[in-house]
């Protein structure tokens, strides 16, 4: 990658706290600055008495019970204009990372090379005077960020409309709301066109309609070419946004790539399950007397094993089976549950050439179609069941043995269509509408 269009490098950062001492490093911009102001000197020794990282290094991979490392090596590059979202459980270190980012808090060991004017949104409020109305903290952000007074004054207005306070905007920013603080310091961080946007999770303080405008304006500013980096536990909205993630375990990166893979890996990681099962050998294969299973898939309509799919596209869901007895009626068939646990359908072989006919001995091979735009999005599990009927004897039941990734986007051309809300419900079909209209008179 040529160095010129890079715009973040992260280069083995590690971070490290020891429980119970009293660290007098200001966990906040405004803290760390002034108390940098006010004597170099003393933090330069400060950070090296706190932070002595060969001390700490020999420590690392012992149990010392004081010591807590929230990252660990961490490297990567980002591309100008790159998207990028950062996932992982709580503590994994996300937010440890972005602080390290913005210069909130040193690393203990390793570097960050950031290139450009950076704009952020870490937690409620961060950046903003309690005691100054909303109107005067937007123009201090501004002046902070190196912009003209006269620049400013051409997006006040903007900022003011996205963040939908209006009426508050000469009240001290200490009488403001968590949801308010957040409305207005995003607009600020994402209108003052900065050259990289950093993003926590607090998004998750404001409404649905809310969270809706930042995601579409985040996007805006990805397609302008700008670089975002996005913490976010809400995964629909990271394979939305970003072409590539990557994802945090314990402090350690374990996964960088297309974002769609490694959410799709990610929840595979917690679920233990993945698009493809086989079993080896008939000792270990599930079944009866009747039928014997071999293996269950989830394909592309290309016929590729795939974890993630468009929501517009179809998936194809099979089962691979060996029929031991002849001459029996049976009935394959798929259970499909969402990542909440319900039940959200089940879909029956209707295959007209075997339906209610005795199968021969044989391998087989059933395959179940879902069209384009029925799924909602996100995680789905699949189990797999066969039935020898009259009498009903069931020969296989697998439990929520296969899993996939069902991802929406917000061009409009799915059945979402100009909703960017979260869709409620277990399925979303593309229904036909038809309007009928005459002029009163």
């Amino acid at each position: 990658m040529n160095n010129k269009d890079i715009a973040i490098k992260v280069e083995d950062i590690s971070k490290c706290y020891r429980i119970g001492l009293e660290e007098k490093v200001h966990d906040n911009l405004a803290g760390a600055f002034f108390d940098f102001l006010k004597s170099p000197i003393d933090n330069f020794k400060k950070y090296r008495s706190l932070y002595n990282f060969e001390d700490l290094k020999s420590n690392q991979s012992s149990d010392s019970s004081d010591i807590i490392w929230a990252l660990k090596n961490v490297s990567f590059d980002l591309k100008k204009g790159e998207v990028l979202g950062i996932i992982g459980t709580n503590g994994s270190g996300k937010s440890t990372l972005l602080k390290i980012l913005c210069r909130i808090t040193p690393p203990t060991d390793g570097y960050a090379e950031v290139r450009g004017r950076v704009a952020s949104l870490l937690e409620v409020g961060t950046g903003f005077h309690p005691e100054l109305t909303g109107r005067e903290n937007v123009y201090l952000n501004s002046a902070i960020l190196g912009m003209k007074k006269k620049e400013m004054e051409g997006k006040f207005n903007d900022i003011i409309e996205f963040s939908g306070i209006r009426q508050f905007i000469d009240t001290p920013v200490k009488r403001y709301s968590s949801g308010m603080r957040v409305r207005l310091a995003f607009a600020v961080a994402a209108h003052l066109e900065p050259e990289i946007l950093i993003i926590d999770e607090v998004l998750a303080v404001g409404d649905a309609d809310f969270q809706r405008k930042c995601l579409n304006k985040m996007q805006d500013v990805g397609k302008e070419g700008r670089t975002v980096l996005f913490v976010s536990h809400n995964l629909q909205a990271v394979t939305r946004l970003c072409m590539r993630a990557i994802r945090l375990d314990k402090g350690i990166l374990v996964d960088d790539g297309p974002a769609h893979r490694v959410v799709s890996d990610y929840l595979k990681s917690k679920s233990d399950t993945s698009a493809e099962h086989i079993w080896k050998g008939p000792a270990g294969s599930p079944g009866g007397k009747i039928a014997r299973l071999f293996a269950a898939r989830v394909k592309t309509e290309n016929g590729s094993v795939a974890e993630s799919f468009d929501i517009r596209k179809p998936i194809a869901v099979e089962m691979e089976y060996e029929v031991l007895e002849p001459g029996h009626v049976l009935l394959p068939h798929f259970h499909f549950f969402n990542e909440e646990g319900i039940f959200a359908f089940m879909s029956l072989d209707l295959d007209p050439n075997w339906r209610g006919r005795p199968r021969p001995a044989g391998r087989y091979v059933n395959t179940a179609w879902i069209p384009g735009n029925l799924l909602s999005e996100g995680l789905m599990y699949v189990s797999v069941v066969l039935l020898a009927i009259n009498p009903n004897r069931i020969q296989f039941h697998e439990r929520e043995v296969l899993s996939f990734q069902v991802v929406d986007s917000l061009d409009g051309e799915s059945a979402r269509g100009d909703w960017a809300h979260k869709v409620k419900g277990v399925v979303r079909p593309m229904l036909k509408w038809e309007t009928q209209y005459s002029v009163q008179q």
